[in-house]
Formats: structure tokens, C-alpha cells, sequence
């Protein structure tokens, strides 16, 4: 028999605690990750059993949409709990449907950190009303559908890097042979790394977060997270930042100047991170997104073929899910929400 209760920042200790020692706790579903998200309320939902025991959490993120009285609410890579225990999951959708009472959500969104052949948890999930979003194979969810990752379990430096393709290992030794250098750098850092990013997002066509969203990172993470820097002759030309928590490190943001790409900083900047997470005894390091359609016609293919160079393991989740509370609502903010962004990245160019 299980009973929920609502947490808010004031007592998110235990539930803190629980995220980072259970199996599927991920860094987004911590207190601390809401911290880099002013713009969102932070409740949390807490399950325990008749001991009192916590069995399952989930961090739900709320947001009220703009010229709406609604709001959405958003659990990033959530639930943490045992996902084949239907009584659980049903426990924290109770939660949930209480919160959407208090602050007038349309729906519920999560993406869990579960793979596409769990069918029982996708089956689980129907019986209880959510609906599963149309697979995103570009990046169209909030979170990607696909990524890549490496299984490090038990592995040293040695045998972690000779898992990479040939050629990986080559652009390695090369950006060392050539003198590169990474290192593990403060928020003094943070301009040179914003200024590459905003050469990268002109580059690659894709919009950017400002610079002090990356300072606040390295402040509300603490050692959970770095930011690496790759410099040649004592100028910054490439950067990384990397996060970890329990058995699992994640590539978050790269960038990389116009200038001496062919020293190969990139392919440095990922082995330094990989080294992190075999020197914190992780059980995977999590290359982050790709694009589902690995054509070679596809404009993000670049991304999986650089990634694919460490021989990660091609991982699909079972995607978005949805609760709709207000499915009136629901239809008028998916509707006008895409059409509103589309405005906005043609008027920031």
C-alpha cells in the first residue's frame, strides 16, 4: 500500500538523497537541476510505503504558459522509482493529478529514462491514460528520443579506449601530438566558452542559451558538474561540459571554434570526460542526442557519425508521454506554442 505526498524546496532533502542512489535516479530529477530553472516551480512527489519507507519520486516542473491561465507541468526523464510497479506509478500520477488541481496544468509531460522494449512499462502506462507523443527523430520533443551511450562498467582507461574506432583513437593522440591541452576550468571561463558557442550555434544553425545560464550551471551543480576547456598556445578553442550523478556521467553542451578544428580538440575534450566517469567508478557515459534517422542525407548525421566514433551503443527511449488534463486547452497550446517559436527564430535570425 502506497501514499504520496507533495515536497517543495524547503524539504527536499530525503527526496534528494533517494534520486541520487536509486538505479534510475538522473541528474534532471534532482532538487538541484530545478535550481538552474528559475522560470519553473519545483514539486516534488514522494511515494512510500506502509513502513514510510520512500519507494518513488518524481520532480515535476511547472510553468504557466504565457497569455493563458494554464500551466504545464513537466517531469524531465522521470519517474524514479521501479518502473514495472504499476501501483507505483499509479501512486505518483494521484500526486500529479493533485498539482494540476493547484495550478491549473492542460498536461503532464515526462520522457523517461527507459527504452523502447520495456513493454511492460509501456503498457503500464496506457492502462493509466498517458499518451505517447509520435516519435521525434530531429530533436521536435523537449528531450531526445535517441542518444548515444558507453558502457564502461568495470573497465579501465585502457580498455575503455579500445572499444573507440581506429580512427577516434587516432584524432586523440593527434590533438595531444599537437599540443592541446583541456582543462577543468571555473566561470572565468565561461566567456571564452559562450563566445565559441555562439560561433558554433551561427556555424551549425542552432540557437543558444546566454552566457550566464553556464555560470549559474557551475554554481547550482557544484562538483556535479565541469566545464572543460581545450586551449593551443594559450587560446581557448573548443569546450565541454559535463555532468554526473550516481553511475552515469552526461555530455550536456560542446562547442568549437571555426579556427583549428583540424587539431581535433573535440575527440580530447570527450576522452577527458569519459576519464572522469571510469575515475568515479560509472557505470555509463551518456553522449547525449542524436538524430533517429541515421541517413547519410540527414543535416544532423555529422552528429552520429562523430559520437558512433566511440562505438557508444545507438540507445531509442520510448519517447514523450502526456497526461491531459484539459484537453480544450491542450489542443489550443500545442497548436500556438509551435507557431509562436517559429516566430521567434525568424525574428533572432
Amino acid at each position: 500500500m502506497y501514499t504520496y505526498e507533495i515536497i517543495d524546496s524547503d524539504n527536499h532533502e530525503e527526496f534528494e538523497a533517494f534520486v541520487r542512489r536509486h538505479p534510475k535516479g538522473h541528474l534532471q530529477q534532482t532538487w538541484e537541476w530545478s535550481r538552474q530553472k528559475p522560470c519553473w516551480l519545483f514539486q516534488g512527489i514522494v511515494v512510500r510505503d506502509e513502513n514510510k519507507e520512500i519507494k518513488g519520486v518524481m520532480s515535476v516542473l511547472i510553468r504557466r504558459i504565457p497569455l493563458t491561465p494554464w500551466t504545464l507541468m513537466y517531469a524531465a526523464r522521470g519517474p524514479v522509482c521501479d518502473i514495472h510497479d504499476r501501483e507505483m506509478l499509479a501512486c505518483l500520477l494521484k500526486g500529479a493529478k493533485v498539482l494540476s488541481k493547484k495550478y491549473r496544468s492542460y498536461v503532464l509531460k515526462l520522457d523517461p529514462d527507459v527504452t523502447f522494449d520495456e513493454t511492460d512499462f509501456m503498457k503500464h502506462m496506457e492502462e493509466l491514460g498517458f499518451v505517447l507523443a509520435p516519435k521525434a527523430l530531429n530533436f521536435e520533443h523537449i528531450q531526445p528520443q535517441y542518444v548515444m551511450r558507453l558502457d564502461i562498467e568495470g573497465k579501465t582507461e585502457e580498455e575503455v579506449m579500445a572499444i573507440f574506432k581506429p580512427k577516434t583513437r587516432y584524432n586523440i593522440r593527434l590533438a595531444v601530438k599537437r599540443g592541446v591541452e583541456v582543462k577543468i576550468c571555473g566561470k572565468e571561463a565561461v566567456d571564452d566558452f559562450y563566445r565559441i558557442m555562439v560561433e558554433t550555434g551561427a556555424r551549425d544553425r542552432f540557437m543558444i542559451r546566454p552566457a550566464r545560464y553556464f555560470s549559474n550551471m557551475l554554481d547550482n551543480l557544484g562538483e556535479d558538474v565541469r566545464l572543460y576547456m581545450a586551449y593551443h598556445e594559450g587560446k581557448a578553442i573548443a569546450g565541454t561540459i559535463a555532468a554526473k550523478l550516481g553511475d552515469k556521467v552526461w555530455y550536456l553542451y560542446g562547442a568549437s571554434s571555426n579556427d583549428r578544428r583540424s587539431l581535433m580538440p573535440n575527440y580530447l575534450l570527450q576522452w577527458q570526460m569519459i576519464r572522469w566517469a571510469i575515475e568515479s567508478n560509472c557505470r555509463l557515459y551518456d553522449f547525449k542526442g542524436i538524430s533517429g534517422d541515421l541517413s547519410e542525407e540527414n543535416h544532423l548525421y555529422g552528429l552520429y557519425r562523430f559520437k558512433s566514433g566511440f562505438n557508444a551503443a545507438f540507445t531509442e527511449f520510448v519517447g514523450e508521454y502526456r497526461y491531459i488534463f484539459r484537453p480544450l486547452a491542450f489542443r489550443f497550446v500545442e497548436t500556438a506554442l509551435p507557431v509562436a517559436k517559429k516566430v521567434v527564430r525568424k525574428f533572432k535570425g
